[in-house]
Order: structure tokens, then sequence, then C-alpha cells
């Protein structure tokens, strides 16, 4: 819903804005027109100005040559009437022929007002007379009985910004009434567009505007559900084929490493026999861990693994780790260095200690696993800000950039299929990335310091 209010949020935000901007660009338009506009008093001007420059003479009346000429720029003429006679006295040379040559009060009134057949026309106070300058009939339109209401005047803002008001509501309310049909239909195809992610099946009606957008949604729902179905039915294959070899494989497996042991420990034997017994007991166990590993990692991502949260310190979690990897180690080739802080005794989580175990104790076997002729290992527990981090390193033969990016991209545990020679960083690191993960932890890899390969596992505090 929230997504709805925000459309039509939208949609009434543009239709005000475009309603505010068209309003300002016609109040631009009529400023920038009228700016071009003769000023309205100009032509009153004109006739006062041409009335103060009619000089009497001898021999008649006389208009300098500069007030002359803006008339003649104007198109305009000119008359003098007399106050006694009533009678034109003087007048332009382009005077038009059916102007008239004497005048009644009656008359003065109305061309003061208005026009003289058709012409509007302007008057100035002359001496002993009137100027009366007249304009083209299609220069000027004069409004004849100009009276404004004083309470209109003093109101006029307010009128002019209820007009606006009244005017932007109405075409709101004409907008949301015209869209009412397309908003109810966007509300279901929202609606059906935010549950996809779900999961869950998806039925949007068909119908309104948007009915092909809602077949398509409909279509989408059925395509994600079937692959969901198919998805299923091959996870589930999966992990019962799984169950079903590790299950199968045990007895034979055990039966395999009880007589290779025991062929292994009879001195009547060949030592090259018992050599091979034993090799063939080592990797028998091997395969049982590779078993195991195969059995968690398949239980962890289905969530058939119990979590048993309750507070552990990941300090002496990790220390046990070494500790016990160290008295393994009989030929020393991959010595332990615990370079945790003295100072720092304790880093609680809530979690399930055996599985952190498994995960501390999965990174120190990748370190041997993938550096047969042997390596330093290092196991760093820090505390910083918010976040607690179990940092495993070795300075062995390290990983390529090519290697690390498939590792940190690759969702799947195998790292390439170019060959069963190549190290593969495997199984262990899958176990440990879905142990990390169900603490609500992270897991990120790097090369080492010293040139070899590190990992470092980070927990928040407040889990």
């Amino acid at each position: 819903m929230r997504d709805i209010t925000r459309l039509v949020r939208r949609f009434v935000g543009i239709l005000l804005l475009s309603t505010v901007l068209l309003i300002a660009l016609n109040i631009a338009i009529i400023v920038i027109v009228s700016a071009h506009q003769t000023a309205n008093g100009r032509p009153w001007t004109m006739a006062k100005e041409t009335a103060a420059a009619l000089q009497k003479t001898e021999t008649g009346y006389l208009l300098p040559n500069e007030i002359s000429d803006e008339l003649i720029q104007e198109n305009a003429w000119a008359i003098y009437i007399d106050n006694e006679t009533m009678a034109v006295k003087w007048h332009t040379e382009n005077l038009p022929d059916t102007i008239p040559s004497s005048y009644t009060i009656s008359d003065i009134s109305s061309l003061t007002r208005g026009y003289i057949d058709g012409y509007p026309t302007y008057t100035g106070e002359a001496k002993d007379g009137l100027v009366v300058v007249g304009y083209p009939k299609d220069r000027f339109w004069k409004h004849m009985s100009p009276s404004w209401d004083y309470y209109f005047i003093k109101n006029a803002p307010s009128i002019v910004l209820i007009v606006i008001a009244v005017n932007v509501f109405l075409i709101f309310l004409i907008y949301m009434i015209a869209n009412s049909k397309l908003l109810k239909s966007v509300r279901p195809i929202t609606n059906g567009i935010q549950a996809l992610p779900s999961g869950e099946p998806v039925s949007v009606k068909e119908q309104g505007i948007l009915s092909e957008l809602a077949k398509k949604i409909n279509r989408t729902s059925g395509i994600l559900q079937e692959q969901k179905r198919d998805l299923q039915k091959k996870e589930t294959a999966r992990a019962n084929w799984i169950s079903g070899v590790s299950h199968d494989i045990r007895t034979p497996l055990s039966m395999v490493m009880g007589y290779a042991g025991q062929i292994e420990e009879n001195e009547a034997l060949p030592e090259a026999d018992r050599k091979k017994a034993r090799i063939i007991r080592q990797q028998s166990i091997k395969m049982k861990n590779l078993i195991n590993d195969l059995n968690l990692a398949s239980k962890l991502e289905y969530n058939m693994q119990p979590i048993n949260p309750v507070p552990v310190n990941l300090v002496a979690v990790a220390r046990q780790s070494v500790v016990d990897f160290m008295n393994l180690d009989m030929e020393e080739k991959y010595p332990i260095e615990w370079k945790t802080a003295e100072d720092l005794t304790a880093c609680v989580i809530q979690g399930d200690k055996e599985l952190l175990r498994r995960a501390i104790g999965n990174l120190i076997t990748n370190a041997q696993v993938h550096n047969p002729d042997g390596c330093e290992i290092s196991v760093c527990v820090v505390k910083e800000d918010a976040e607690y981090k179990i940092i495993v390193e070795d300075n062995g033969v390290g990983i390529t950039d090519e290697k690390l990016e498939k590792l940190r991209n690759t969702p799947h545990y195998m790292m390439s299929d170019s060959g069963t020679d190549e190290p593969r960083h495997g199984l262990g690191l899958l176990i440990v990335g879905q142990i990390v993960h169900a603490h609500n932890g992270t897991v990120s890899f790097d090369h080492g310091a010293n040139g070899g390969f590190a990992v470092t596992v980070t927990f928040p505090w407040n889990i």
C-alpha cells in the first residue's frame, strides 16, 4: 500500500507542479507581451504635448516639427477646437475627411471618453481651446465607461487567490476522477508484484486498463511455482541420495578400515604390506570424514541440523581448536601460532559450540590439506567495534587471483572442473560458510600477509 500512496502522491505532485508552472508561464507571457505594448498613458501624453506645443501666430497656428513628426510616426492626426465658437481652428494635413469641423458640448464629452467617427481620440488642454489627437481605428481600444467598485479593487488580491485555488481544486478533481480507474487497476498490480518474491502463488484479476500486465504477473507466478516444485523435487532427491549413499557406504567402509588396521598391526607381514594397509586405513578415514562433511553440509543447507544457541566464548573455542591440532601434529609440519592479544579473554556470542569448533577446525585442516609440504598457521581472535573476528592464515602456497575470485563469487564449493590433481578449497570451506551464516556471521577470503591464504570469520556482538 505504501507504493500506491507513493504513486498517488507522485501523480498529485506532478499535477500541482504542472499547474503552478503553467500559471507562472502564463503570467510571464502576459508580462512580456505587455512590456512590448504602448503604455496606456501614451496617447493622453501625446495629446497634452501637442496642446502645449501648439503656438498661435499672426498667420494662424503652428506646431513644432518635433511634435509633428511624432504624430506622423504614429499615423495620428490632430485638431484644435476653439472654446468660444466650438469650431476647428487648426488641424494637421492628414485629417480624415469624415471628421466634423464644429462640435457641441455633447460631442466634446463623447470624443473625450471615446471616439470620433470610429477614431480613438485623446484630448489635451490648450490656450483658449482643446486639442484632440486621433489615432487609426485599429490602434487603440477605449473603454467608454471606466467605473470600478472600490470594494472589488480593495479585495482584488484575495479574489485572485480564491479564483486560482478554485481552479487548481477543479483541475485536481477532474484529474482524480479521470484517473480513478487507473488507480484501482494499479493497486492489485502493485500487490501482485510485491507478493512475487515471497514465493507464494499470486493471482491478480485480469481486468481494467492494466489487464495485460495482470496476465503477465499471473503467468510469471505460475512459472515460478512450477520452478519451485521442480527445484524442491530435485533438492529432495539429492538429499535422499546423499543420505542413502552415506548410510550404505558406512558398513563396507568400516570393514575396510577394520581389516586395514589389523593388517597394519600384524608384525608377521612384510613392512611394505603393512605400509600399504596404513595408507588404505588413512584414506578410508578421509573418505569417512568426507561422508560426514557431505552429510553435515546437506543438513545445514536444508536446516536439518539443529542449532543449540548458548553463550559461547569464541576465544576459548578457537584456543581449544588450536591445542587439538597441535597435539595431532606429531611430525610438526604445521606449527600453529596463537596471535590473540593476551588481554582479550572473552568474546561471547550465542551459538552452537560444537559447530563453531568444527568451523575453526575446518579452516586449520584446509591450510594443512593445501600445503602438503608443510606451512606455518596462525589463529587470531580480534574484537573490533561491534564485531568479533577469527582470522586463520597460513604462509603456504597461497591462491591465485583467479581462484580467489571464483571462491568469493561461486555459490558451489567446487572451484573448478579442470581436473582432480588441482588443489581445491571444497566441502570444508562450504561447511564453514554454512555454520557461520547460521550464526548470522560472514566469511571473507583473501591473500595472506605472508603470501599464503587467509580466511576471516566475522560475528556481530548482538547475536
